[in-house]
């Protein structure tokens, strides 16, 4: 099996790469990632995934590159990371007690063959209500700062989750079963065989 390259600093995606046993190197994109006038959510998160496969796949030697990116949507609108405090509550406020849908877009390249498999998971989440004060308290533990949504499934922010209909890791960001479908198309094996 090739080089498999990530194109993500994200701690998120590098845990559930390294929970599957997967060797691979991680090397962060840097695309400005601005939704463009009247494009939807999902289409969106697919090319700014496929944008950070490409560019990653010009700097390193690999087989395969694998690119993600996560955005969370309500009321139509695209949650990215807050910028500031003030962004993330509001972001928080406007998700408590309402349910959202996080989209993460995984692009798997192929560059000897130049193949690019694309596709994306939508899961619905459910926040409880939030009071002011459980705001200040989690926008103070700083997790909220690097986060789509303003929030982390995975941390902290598990205490504010009712339920989820669908996938779980694509609300961490890295959708795995997705992933294992891109994989096996592209003859990429996750799984050692026993």
């Amino acid at each position: 099996m090739g080089r498999i390259v990530l194109a993500s600093s994200s701690p998120r995606r590098i845990s559930l790469l390294k929970m599957l046993g997967v060797t691979f190197e991680p090397v962060p994109a840097s695309i400005i990632e601005e939704k463009r006038e009247g494009e939807e959510p999902a289409d969106f998160a697919r090319r700014i995934a496929k944008e950070k496969a490409f560019q990653v796949a010009e700097r390193v030697k690999a087989e395969f590159v694998i690119a993600a990116d996560t955005v969370v949507v309500i009321d139509g609108e695209v949650l990215g990371k807050p910028k500031d405090e003030n962004e993330a509550r509001r972001m928080l406020e406007k998700l408590s007690g309402r349910t959202h849908k996080v989209i993460t877009a995984v692009a798997l390249y192929k560059k000897e063959s130049g193949e690019l498999l694309l596709d994306h998971k939508e899961t619905l989440v459910r926040f409880t209500v939030l009071s002011k004060a459980e705001i200040d308290w989690y926008i103070k533990t700083g997790e909220p700062m690097d986060k789509a949504g303003a929030y982390g499934i995975q941390g902290l922010g598990s205490l504010f989750i009712e339920r989820i209909d669908g996938c779980y890791t694509n609300v961490v960001g890295l959708p795995l079963p997705l992933l294992y479908q891109l994989a096996k198309r592209a003859g990429l094996s996750l799984i050692s065989p026993s």
